[in-house]
């Protein structure tokens, strides 16, 4: 029996025509997923779901999604599919990263000529019938200031047309390197920097604990006088009253948004302020983006039904069926290890070493290889995944290298990452049990035994007696419990370091208590996905 695949949101007839053409049972509903309550009495026929931003798929969704193997969303953003309830039903997620890099870098330019010239109520002012060209007196953005707070993907597309354009651009980036900056004719730098000396200011980063508010109140009163400020990356990056403030006394000449805090936005402190442009999130609203991310996931999620290949996938590695049943375990643990130095490294880096050894040297290193650099990434980037990965590191200059060697020690096989930045090297190690679950087995060279878990708390401190009392009386006092516990040292006296696998995060005060002992180096909450 064929595939059955449901499109519930507006996608292109020719994306729709792929799958019929690949041989799919394919119904095209674009308005269903509207209609929550009639997706769900449906949705359990269905092997396959493609969508866009208007169908929800959630966990009581997925509860009925009984045959549904895969859902394919054709853009980049994720939000409105719960992935976790998703990878508890073995469903994997999709989307398509960039089918819409270059159309939303556009937009960004776009608006910031909008603004530079004023050219909405230009526009306006003259339909009216008026003429009031002494009115509207702009910019130009010749030998201007360009500041892009994030030179991935698109920041990187919109460091390359404003060059063009013959500005001057700074970024701010803590992933890019100095490297991969001259590579791309901009000047790196640091986000204060860049807020005193930028005429333009543009975002290009994905919202996340730290990027949330990264133009505060107290960051937008250190900006230049005159500048001008645009955000077609994510809203909540910017505090839109504080900016509003700033716009009212004239120290920011003006500002265009695509994105805002809360969508739709009906409400707005930027709304109806002079020279601020709003579009109502349009940086992949073209014709051409709207049908490359359609295409895409056709094609993507064609194939993973067919054939059984994942592409593009936010939950699960791209590895076969068959290398999966040998393999989960051992990239599970892969991105473990990159989750450990990712967590752990908060400069730019510059390589990263993988050494294979034993048994996981003759499995697929490619997708191991993807596994420890999302590991990595997401730190910087949650939406990065399996295929992306090696692609944003890639654009970051970040060297990657790969050594693969017969058995040579106690285990059958173990993986050992090493992160190289211009200030240190960063080592750490693991391998798979028999009992399929990973563990960690050295850190900077010290030998550890650590069960991984959901949330740990990781330290450094010299070798001397009162540590393991210290770090036992500080969480059972704040009400932390402590599952596991691993210490090792380099040498009496020396180096040592100590994992906590702890039953919930544990919390900034605590943290705080343990650095104010002054006992210990360094402390680092650390985050894992285990499911």
């Amino acid at each position: 029996m064929a595939p059955k695949v449901l499109v519930s949101d507006k996608l292109s007839e020719t994306a729709v025509q792929i799958f019929r053409d690949r041989g799919i049972d394919v119904d095209f509903m674009p308005d269903l997923g509207k209609d929550k309550d009639a997706l769900a009495e449906v949705i359990g026929q269905y092997d396959g779901l493609a969508i866009r931003s208007a169908t929800k798929a959630t966990a009581k969704l997925l509860e009925n999604a009984d045959n549904l193997k895969v859902i394919g969303r054709a853009g980049i953003g994720t939000d409105n599919v719960d992935k976790e309830a998703a990878s508890k039903k073995g469903v994997i997620v999709m989307n398509t990263p960039f089918g819409n890099m270059i159309t939303t870098a556009e937009h960004a330019i776009a608006m910031m000529f909008a603004v530079a010239r004023q050219i909405p109520e230009a526009s306006e002012s003259t339909h009216a019938g008026k003429w009031e060209k002494s009115k509207f007196m702009g910019v130009e953005l010749t030998n201007k200031t360009l500041g892009v707070i994030g030179a991935g993907n698109i920041g990187g597309i919109v460091c390359d047309r404003a060059r063009g354009l013959k500005m001057k651009v700074v970024a701010y980036d803590p992933f890019l390197s100095e490297e991969k900056a001259d590579k791309m004719g901009v000047e790196k730098v640091e986000l204060d920097a860049l807020l005193t000396r930028a005429d333009f200011i543009t975002l290009h980063v994905p919202f996340t604990d730290a990027t949330a508010n990264i133009l505060s109140a107290e960051n937008l009163a250190k900006t230049k006088k005159g500048v001008r400020i645009i955000n077609c990356a994510r809203g909540g990056l910017v505090d839109e009253e504080a900016l509003a403030e700033l716009l009212k006394s004239g120290h920011v000449a003006g500002a265009a948004f695509d994105v805002f805090k809360e969508e739709p936005a009906k409400e707005n402190a930027l709304f109806n302020l002079p020279n601020v442009v709003c579009t109502p999130h349009l940086g992949a609203a073209t014709t051409e983006a709207q049908e490359n991310v359609a295409l895409q996931v056709a094609e993507q999620m064609s194939n993973y039904l067919l054939t059984g290949a994942v592409e593009n996938a936010l939950n699960m590695p791209s590895v076969t069926a068959e290398e999966a049943k040998v393999m989960g375990p051992w990239i599970k643990l892969a991105e473990h290890l990159g989750a450990f130095s990712g967590q752990m490294t908060d400069e730019p880096i510059k390589a990263i070493n993988i050494l294979y050894d034993g048994v996981v040297s003759d499995m697929n290193l490619a997708a191991l290889n993807c596994a420890v650099v999302a590991g990595i990434m997401k730190k910087a980037n949650p939406d990065v995944n399996m295929v992306s990965a090696p692609v944003v590191a890639k654009e970051r200059g970040i060297k990657i290298s790969t050594t693969n060697q017969d058995k040579s020690g106690t285990f059958d096989g173990y993986i050992k990452v090493t992160v190289v930045t211009d200030k240190r090297e960063r080592s750490v190690a693991g391998t798979v049990f028999s009992d399929g679950k990973p563990r960690f087995i050295q850190i900077k060279g010290i030998n550890i035994d650590a069960e991984v878990g959901a949330n740990m708390l990781y330290t450094t401190n010299e070798d001397v007696p009162g540590i393991i009392g210290t770090l036992g009386q500080t969480m059972g006092e704040n009400g932390v419990n402590i599952a596991n516990f691993t210490l090792g040292r380099a040498d009496v006296g020396g180096e040592a370091i100590a994992l906590l696998y702890v039953d919930a995060q544990v919390p900034a005060p605590v943290v705080d208590k343990l650095c104010q002992t002054d006992m210990f180096r360094q402390v680092k909450p650390l985050v894992f996905d285990v499911a």
